[in-house]
């Protein structure tokens, strides 16, 4: 199974590469490829790296925050300072395992998920088509290739019929190249550039083929395009945010330490313990259980999807859901019920006709590209025999004629029949014929037919013509064949609104998400069923306008139009990313070959499990059914978990940036430290601790009103806003620790440990909610984490541990007082929360 002995597989002949690589044309047979997977593994272009768990945890390991604690421990160490020691590299693991195992869970559960939705080919197994995971497939499988395919893996063509593949996501070209299998190849030119070769990541535009797969995974051409990229994949709008926020918390970390680094070296503290306060006081300030919080979140979020049939393939998309604020769609199947049946098959007068429905169900039945609904529909409908006729040839359709033709042979003669867009069709005719007459088709007539079809559109049908001629026989047929034609009639298709549209429109709408409808079918089809649902369809921009547009001029017009018709892949492509030019996150939603580079596009690419290959590969989201209202669950599940995530974010910064601005300030006039190194630590961790049950928190209605973004200003001013409160209640203790209980250092730590703990884990239930605590009920495993963590704050000072730890019991007198400084602290930040958030709305 090595490779070519003399020369590269694409310019060997067919039968020595099967002999090469050890099958048949037939396939393999199950076992011998079931023995191939194992030996050369999945496949997969950039395939799972071994011992993956271990290089994550090796990662967390490698956290410079951590990297600093555990050097801290063994300085410790050294210094003879062993439980201290002890306790912080103890604490440090417990929070590297917590972190670890909740990613590695999620990772697991996103993996699940990506799993369901993954790409499947057909291949031949012991002489039978059958269609499995294309990670499955191994070099010697002979694979079957049609529109709307992504070709598996690299191999060399077997056969071939009007084969095109659209080679951008390796060579960058955006016109389909034709491929042969008995085309000649230059054994020292690229593979890329040989006819005979198919190469993984490519997709089939038109046409039919099967190969003979040579390599797989990482030795393909994609796998090392992959493999060089690797890390490259550009910023999301979810990673830009991450980026800004964790900017901001690192200039706040350096500004603190470096402070208290140097107040207490200026009071000559000892350097040992004022280097480990000032790096516990950097610890306390970071929400190093971020990544946990967010990967957990993202997941759980992406479980909750998957229960109401929305997959997701990449958990940073999620984000994007929830902040979209604009839905690029087509109309079929999302505004109509997707389900196409044939209404009319009508002549030049308007008549019903059996000579349409024959001749488009012959185009239909024997075409060997990927079938349309209207395909589908048209042989579900009644229509006289075909099984007599024989196919000589096909002229495949593309985007450009927006038709395609068949040649079929009944008895010696040969018919081309092309159907197609009637502005294409129409133009390729000379004739018209009526009950088996011909006539010229003069100008009245074309005339006539234009009006027809324009009166069909208006009414809301979609219509296809139907033509056909006479031909000679000949080895092979072309677009230049599709010439004097005689036009037959027009084939009318309904697909009516779907039953509650117009509501889910408008709940889009109310949550801030406008959708617009952008489509390759005509502008009258469009218009109607626009009309019928409720969208503004009075201003409709064509295809050709867009064409001729600048960028600006298209992004400013794409703004303010809500319905596009008679576009083009690479025109809607346009619109998509003139729409993200002014700054909206866009959503694209489609499920065809046509919709690929528009998903790619898009901020969140939206595609369905029954879309063609290419589509799917290039969603993040995948919709188990093609309606609005599952669109919404999913936008409203990707809002709840970005709110999850920023209720992390907003009581980390603020609660952590007063209890560090606290110490900062206390350790300038106390004689010692406020606080041991080893009890901030101890403070820290079970803070973190109190938050892990927040992915599984209840979120307020008022977080999936609108689309949310990261918006590094606002937790900014958050985060300067309330700390400071917490900060005043700090002094306060400290007032009662040395006016009233004169405490000493143990005695002073232990008060503000108790108070610093109660206060920051409490005020979760205050600041989780934009409204009124008492109207939003946290989750149950957030009450109880956070009550328990409490609790065992107040609790430890009283165990064997706490001379361990540096803590001495607290008189009764401080509980009391305690509590009173709880209540009211608890209500004064609910009294700034709100005024905050009239000032600065979320």
């Amino acid at each position: 199974m090595g490779g070519m002995t003399f020369q590269p597989f694409w310019a060997a002949r067919a039968d020595a590469v099967l002999a090469d690589v050890g099958s048949s044309a037939a396939g393999l047979a199950s076992q011998e490829a079931l023995a191939r997977f194992r030996r050369v593994g999945p496949n997969e272009p950039a395939p799972p790296r071994r011992f993956e768990a271990l290089r994550g945890l090796g990662a967390f390991l490698l956290n410079p925050l951590v990297l600093i604690l555990l050097v801290a421990s063994t300085v410790s160490a050294v210094f003879g300072q062993v439980v201290s020691s002890g306790i912080i590299a103890c604490m440090v693991l417990l929070s590297i395992v917590l972190n670890f195992t909740q990613s590695y869970q999620s990772q697991l559960a996103a993996q699940r998920l990506r799993d369901r939705v993954g790409q499947r080919t057909t291949v031949l197994r012991d002489g039978r088509a059958v269609e499995i995971p294309a990670r499955e497939v191994v070099p010697g499988d002979v694979v079957r290739l049609s529109a709307g395919d992504l070709v598996p893996g690299d191999g060399r063509l077997l056969s071939s019929r009007d084969l095109f593949l659209n080679e951008a996501a390796l060579t960058g070209e955006s016109l389909p190249r034709e491929k042969h299998a008995d085309a000649a190849a230059d054994p020292g030119a690229p593979v890329e550039e040989a006819a005979t070769a198919v190469l993984q990541g490519t997709s089939v535009v038109s046409g039919f083929g099967e190969a003979v797969v040579v390599r797989t995974g990482a030795r393909t051409e994609f796998g090392q395009v992959a493999a060089r990229l690797a890390g490259r994949a550009p910023e999301t709008e979810f990673e830009r945010g991450t980026r800004q926020f964790g900017m901001l918390i690192l200039q706040v970390v350096m500004l603190l330490v470096f402070f208290v680094f140097l107040v207490n070296s200026l009071f000559r503290r000892e350097p040992l313990e004022s280097f480990l306060f000032a790096v516990a006081l950097a610890v306390g300030l970071t929400p190093e259980l971020l990544p946990m919080i967010v990967s957990v979140t993202l997941s759980r979020g992406a479980v909750r999807m998957a229960r109401k049939k929305v997959i997701v393939k990449r958990l940073a998309a999620i984000e994007n859901f929830g902040s979209m604020d604009i839905l690029c769609s087509d109309k079929t199947g999302t505004l109509t019920v997707g389900e196409i049946s044939v209404s009319r098959h009508v002549n030049a007068r308007g008549e019903e006709d059996e000579a349409v429905i024959r001749l488009a169900a012959l185009n239909s039945a024997f075409q060997t590209g990927l079938k349309s609904p209207m395909d589908e529909a048209i042989l579900r409908h009644e229509h006289p025999a075909v099984a007599r006729y024989r196919l000589r040839d096909e002229v495949p359709f593309d985007f450009q004629r927006r038709r395609m033709s068949v040649v079929v042979e009944d008895g010696g003669d040969r018919l081309l029949v092309t159907k197609g867009a009637p502005e294409s069709v129409l133009p390729a005719c000379e004739a018209l014929e009526l009950a088996g007459v011909s006539t010229p088709l003069d100008a009245p007539a074309r005339a006539g037919a234009e009006a027809l079809f324009r009166r069909l559109s208006s009414e809301g049908y979609r219509v296809l013509a139907v033509a056909y001629r006479p031909v000679p026989p000949q080895p092979a047929y072309t677009v230049a064949d599709e010439r004097e034609l005689r036009f037959v009639g027009f084939a009318a298709f309904l697909d009516p609104p779907r039953e509650g549209v117009v509501d889910m429109l408008a709940a889009l709408k109310a949550d801030g998400i406008t959708v617009k409808i952008v489509t390759g079918d005509n502008e009258l089809v469009t218009q109607h069923i626009c009309r019928q649902v409720g969208l503004d369809a009075d201003e409709i921009v064509l295809g050709d306008a867009v064409e001729r547009m600048s960028d600006p001029a298209l992004a400013a017009v794409a703004e303010r139009t809500q319905v596009f018709a008679r576009v083009s892949p690479m025109q809607k492509n346009r619109i998509i990313l003139a729409l993200r030019s002014r700054g909206h996150v866009l959503g694209c939603m489609g499920d065809g070959i046509n919709d690929a580079p528009a998903l790619r596009s898009a901020d969140v690419g939206i595609s369905v499990d029954t879309a063609v290959d290419v589509a799917r590969d290039a969603a993040d989201i995948i919709l188990l059914e093609k309606r609005l209202d599952v669109l919404h669950e999913g936008v409203l599940e990707g809002r709840r978990s970005f709110g999850n995530i920023m209720k992390y974010v907003l009581m980390g910064t603020s609660s952590n940036f007063g209890n560090m601005l606290s110490m900062a300030a206390a350790s300038m006039f106390l004689p010692f430290l406020p606080m041991l190194p080893l009890q901030i630590l101890l403070n820290n961790f079970l803070y973190d601790l109190a938050q892990v049950p927040i992915p599984s928190d209840r979120v307020d209605a008022t977080y999936t009103l609108k689309p949310k973004r990261w918006n590094v200003h606002f937790i900014r001013r958050f985060m300067l806003l309330i700390g400071p409160l917490s900060s005043v209640y700090d002094f306060v203790t400290f007032a009662v620790m040395l006016w009233l209980f004169h405490a000493n250092e143990s005695l002073f730590q232990t008060g503000w440990f108790v108070e610093s703990l109660a206060t920051q884990t409490l005020v979760i239930f205050v600041i989780r909610t934009a409204g009124r605590p008492w109207k939003s009920r946290p989750s149950a495993g957030l009450t109880w984490g956070v009550c328990a963590c409490a609790a065992a704050g107040a609790v430890i000072p009283f165990t064997p541990l706490a001379p361990w730890l540096g803590f001495t019991p607290l008189p009764p007198l401080f509980f009391a007082i305690l509590v009173l400084m709880i209540v009211t602290y608890l209500g004064l930040v609910e009294i700034v929360k709100r005024w905050f958030y009239r000032r600065y709305p979320a």
